[in-house]
């Protein structure tokens, strides 16, 4: 298997996962999500895995501005402390409509056959610039996995990650913590030596 077809299991195995955790918050849209955000805009916040794929394919990007996953993480670290991400959240929580599950399942069938209709190598446009999609995938499967993880937190829900999900999950994470010189909190919790400080976060 190549890089490609690794990055593109691993994204359609979180998206599945996602996809099947979303019914459970049938009735529940109102209840507190993460943070500032209810339920309905935490998923909302979620499908921005598939529309700015999506979106982002539509939009060729002349050349290479962001060359890693890592990089990636890096150039939009203010971006996502901002207001905005909040408030995009919440629009695309409501723009799911009056039946957020089927809106879920509609959104994601739409966008992994356009991912595995690529080959990795096309250029997207992204809120950073230029970034190949096999480098900005991993990105969003990332994405995937952790709200996917708040969400069934929020719902009070069990359940780990598909393992190729996971996988990808935990290494892009180790990668953003070597890359900002804070990978020894994490080992040391990951080993069971310490707890990590409180409101550690590798990004």
């Amino acid at each position: 298997m190549t890089v490609w077809d690794d990055e593109k299991a691993a994204y359609a195995a979180a998206a599945e996962w996602f996809v099947a955790t979303v019914p459970g918050a049938a009735g529940r849209w109102s209840e507190h999500g993460l943070g500032e955000w209810d339920v309905r805009a935490l998923v909302g916040h979620t499908t921005r895995s598939f529309l700015t794929v999506e979106e982002y394919l539509a939009r060729p990007a002349a050349s290479v501005e962001v060359a890693t996953p890592v990089d990636y993480y890096l150039a939009t670290r203010a971006l996502a402390a901002g207001p905005g991400v909040a408030e995009r959240g919440r629009v695309a929580g409501e723009a799911l409509g009056a039946d957020p599950v089927a809106a879920v399942a509609v959104l994601a069938d739409r966008v992994l056959p356009l991912v595995a209709a690529c080959d990795g190598s096309e250029l997207v446009t992204t809120i950073v610039g230029g970034i190949r999609l096999v480098d900005y995938l991993p990105t969003r499967t990332f994405e995937l996995v952790v709200h996917t993880l708040d969400l069934r937190a929020a719902l009070g829900a069990d359940g780990e990650p598909p393992l190729a999900a996971s996988r990808a999950a935990l290494r892009l994470a180790a990668d953003v913590a070597a890359a900002r010189g804070r990978s020894g909190a994490p080992l040391l919790a990951l080993t069971g030596r310490r707890p990590l400080p409180e409101g550690f976060s590798v990004l």
